[in-house]
């Protein structure tokens, strides 16, 4: 049945544009949807099916966590500005939900001046998180999950401030990195009256055009990163990311656990393969087990060598992550970054962890402990950035992003 009255977000109802159309009144807006229909007409006729590939906004779930991760990827973390309370809050997530089903579908956001940047979606998704002052802005403290807060610390973790925290998170992924960055200013633009730019986090993979999607991916030290991960569509995959339990609101959605991890290379780089393989307790060109022959080979923690030594170390990375319950286990959907070189010319990158589970107190706290307490990777690793998110579940093409929260 029709609405009776206009829902659409309350910028939209004062006019043809949420910023007044720059000023240009209804000829500018008539002439913005012929370009944009021109550009979408010329940009399909060259596209190519990677450029024109959706992914659905709607649904359940949000989309992005799921999906076989995209190329690109940006984080984006933002702070809110005083006095944007929950009626202001519920204008800006109707906002960006707008910009997200436009853009992820190759439609122009409304009033966006470059409509031709946005009609290759190319997999586009636009994924939202709420931090724990997202809670306290919004006077819902008592809807924020139990184990939404600040890790515990970590004896390993250097955290630097302008890595961590948010109030808000915006998640972007697409396998085409103009899409990207034209939807990356898109959602700042609309945020600037409701929050600030806290630090911006930018991390890449191989393309499908180089390697076929869904492969383990391999990160900067040359290790397959995220064998052991749940499989999206499967009771696993289910009990261990979606949201079942708690507040009511975030039924179906998850929780974000974005750590950054500096890497380095260059005392890396002066191991030997035999000591690499021993830290990670993984061969480094099959991704193996070092008990097994194949990536997917179930590691054998029982097996010993002539000398009576365990063949996986008890300190081996692959060991100190083990989860041997499927639904307790984190969905792993890293990205690499890489910041360019230093002045002494040492390579300044890494790895951004993006971990999403149901719970974070019950699944990525304890693996994170045992890889703190004792892990051989730490020789090599660090992390300089942690921050916490409730993921809220999808929306219906009537509803919008933290309805179920804030309605």
């Amino acid at each position: 049945m029709q609405n009776s009255h206009d829902d659409r977000p309350e910028p939209y109802r004062r006019g043809v544009s949420r910023r007044g159309l720059l000023a240009g009144g209804t000829a500018a807006a008539a002439s913005l949807v012929a370009t944009a229909s021109g550009g979408r007409a010329e940009a399909e006729a060259g596209a190519v099916p990677y450029g024109k590939a959706v992914e659905p906004f709607h649904g359940p779930h949000q989309a992005g966590i799921a999906t076989t991760p995209q190329t690109y990827a940006v984080f984006l973390g933002l702070d809110l500005r005083e006095g944007t309370d929950r009626e202001a809050l519920v204008r800006l997530m109707r906002l960006l939900t707008d910009d997200a089903r436009r853009l992820v579908e190759g439609r122009p956001a409304l009033a966006d001046t470059e409509p031709e940047l946005a009609v290759l979606p190319a997999k586009l998704t636009i994924t939202y998180g709420f931090g724990p002052g997202f809670f306290a802005a919004a006077k819902l403290d008592h809807q924020r999950p139990e184990s939404l807060r600040a890790l515990p610390p970590f004896k390993i973790d250097k955290l630097e401030k302008r890595w961590s925290g948010g109030d808000l998170l915006v998640q972007i992924c697409c396998d085409d990195g103009v899409t990207l960055s034209h939807a990356l200013r898109m959602i700042v633009k609309d945020v600037r009256s409701f929050a600030s730019v806290r630090w911006t986090q930018r991390g890449f993979r191989r393309s499908p055009q180089v390697e076929a999607p869904g492969l383990t991916q391999r990160n900067l030290m040359g290790q397959l990163d995220g064998t052991v991960n749940p499989k999206p569509g499967t009771p696993d995959f289910a009990r261990a990311i979606w949201v079942s339990e708690g507040p009511e609101w975030l039924r179906g959605g998850t929780t974000l656990v974005l750590r950054r991890i500096r890497m380095e290379l260059e005392t890396w780089d002066a191991v030997d393969r035999v000591a690499k393989e021993f830290s990670v307790g993984r061969r480094l060109d099959t991704g193996a087990p070092l008990t097994g022959r194949a990536e997917l080979d179930p590691p054998d923690f029982t097996r010993l060598n002539s000398l009576g030594f365990p063949v996986i170390s008890e300190f081996s990375h692959v060991r100190r992550a083990h989860v041997a319950d499927a639904g307790m286990r984190i969905f792993r959907r890293a990205y690499n970054y890489d910041e360019g070189l230093t002045a002494g010319g040492r390579s300044d990158v890494g790895l951004l962890f993006a971990s999403y589970q149901a719970d974070i107190d019950r699944q990525f706290v304890p693996i994170q402990r045992r890889l703190a307490e004792v892990d051989l990777l730490n020789e090599w690793t660090t992390p300089i950035g942690s921050a916490v998110f409730a993921i809220p579940p999808g929306c219906s093409p009537s509803g919008w992003i933290g309805d179920t929260l804030l309605s």
